[in-house]
C-alpha cells in the first residue's frame, strides 16, 4: 500500500512540475529588452529638455499622432514606446496567469502589470503638474523597479530558473555580493535621478576633480547631490569588483563572465559620466549614461537571481558551533 501511494505521489509531482515554455520565455526576454529601450528613450526626453513639449495627457495636442517635430518627436516617441511596453506586459501577465503553475510567478506577472500602469500614471502626472521633482524622480525609480520585475519574470521562465535549487553551499559568498551590488546600484540610480531632475548635472563643472579639489565646498544642495553621485560611482565600482572576486573564488564560469561584463560596464559608465560633464551635458553621453546605469542594475539583479538559484546559503556560525549533545550516563 505504501509503495502504491508513493508511486501516485511521484506521478502527481511530475505532472504538476513547471515545464519550459520557450515562447513565453522569449516573450519575457523581449519585454525586458523593450523596457531597456524605453528607459533609453525616456533619457532622451530629459536630455533634450522635451518633457513638456506635449502639454496634455493622455492625448498629444488632442491627437493620437501629433506632428513629430522638435521636442514633440522625443516626448511622443517616449509615449509610443511606453504604450508598446504596457501592451507587452499585459500579454505577458495574462499568458503567465493562464499557463504558469507557480503562484509566486503568477503574482510577479500581475505585479509587473500593476507597476507599468502606475508608471503610466506617474508619467501623466509629470506632464499635468509641470515636471514636479518628486513625481519625476518616482517615475524614474519605478522604471528601474519595473525593469527588475520583468527580468525576474524572464529568469523564472528560463531552464535554469525552472530547475530545482542547487544543494551546493555558497562558500564563496556570491549571493551576498550580488545582492549587495544590486542594492547599491539601485541607490546610485536614485541619486542620479534626483541629480538630473533638480538640474544638478553641471553643479560641479570639472572632472575628475571637483572645483579643483578632491572634496568640493558644499555651497548648495545641487553640489551636494552631484558630489554624492560621484562618490556613489566609486562605491558601485567597489561593489561590482567585489562581486567579480567572489564569483572567481566560487569558480563558476557563468557568474565570472557576468561579473566581468558588469565590471566593464561600470568602467564605461564612469567614462560616460565624465563625458557628460566635460561635454556640458551633451545629449548622446547623457542619455547613454542613463541606459548604461539601467543595464548595470539589470545585470547585478540577474546575477543575484542566478546566485540564489545556483547556491544555497552557508550554515550560520551558531549552527556550526552548536555543542554536540552527549548521552547522560548514570553513576
Amino acid at each position: 500500500m505504501s509503495g502504491r501511494s508513493g508511486a501516485v505521489s511521484t506521478t502527481t509531482t511530475l505532472r504538476d512540475a513547471p515545464r519550459f515554455d520557450r515562447g513565453r520565455h522569449l516573450f519575457a526576454v523581449a519585454t525586458a529588452a523593450a523596457t531597456l529601450v524605453l528607459i533609453f528613450v525616456g533619457g532622451l526626453v530629459t536630455s533634450t529638455g522635451s518633457g513638456l513639449s506635449v502639454p496634455d495627457w493622455p492625448l498629444s495636442y488632442g491627437m493620437l499622432m501629433p506632428p513629430m517635430v522638435g521636442g514633440v518627436f522625443y516626448e511622443h516617441s517616449h509615449r509610443m514606446v511606453a504604450s508598446l511596453v504596457g501592451f507587452l506586459t499585459l500579454v505577458l501577465a495574462v499568458w503567465t496567469a493562464r499557463s504558469e503553475s507557480r503562484p509566486g510567478v503568477r503574482r510577479l506577472a500581475w505585479a509587473a502589470l500593476a507597476a507599468v500602469v502606475a508608471q503610466g500614471v506617474l508619467g501623466g502626472l509629470t506632464v499635468i503638474y509641470l515636471l514636479p521633482t518628486p513625481v519625476s524622480v518616482a517615475h524614474a525609480c519605478l522604471a528601474q523597479t519595473f525593469f527588475c520585475i520583468v527580468i525576474a519574470l524572464a529568469y523564472s521562465t528560463s531552464r535554469e530558473g525552472l530547475a530545482a535549487p542547487s544543494d551546493v553551499v555558497d562558500v564563496g559568498g556570491v549571493r551576498g555580493a550580488a545582492l549587495t551590488a544590486a542594492v547599491i546600484v539601485y541607490l546610485q540610480l536614485l541619486v542620479g535621478a534626483v541629480m538630473r531632475h533638480i538640474g544638478a548635472g553641471l553643479a560641479i563643472p570639472d572632472f575628475p576633480l571637483a572645483f579643483g579639489r578632491l572634496v568640493p565646498p558644499v555651497t548648495s544642495v545641487a553640489v551636494l547631490v552631484h558630489f554624492a553621485h560621484r562618490v556613489g560611482a566609486l562605491v558601485v565600482l567597489v561593489a561590482v569588483a567585489r562581486l567579480f572576486l567572489h564569483a572567481r573564488r566560487a569558480g563558476d564560469a557563468r557568474l565570472v563572465r557576468m561579473a566581468s561584463a558588469l565590471l566593464g560596464l561600470v568602467l564605461v559608465q564612469i567614462a560616460l559620466g565624465a563625458a557628460t560633464v566635460l561635454a556640458m551635458k551633451a545629449v548622446t553621453p547623457a542619455t547613454l549614461h542613463v541606459a548604461t546605469g539601467a543595464a548595470i542594475l539589470g545585470g547585478c539583479w540577474l546575477a543575484a537571481l542566478r546566485s540564489f538559484r545556483l547556491w544555497r546559503p552557508r550554515p550560520s556560525t551558531a549552527v556550526l558551533e552548536a555543542p554536540v549533545a552527549r548521552p547522560v550516563t548514570q553513576s
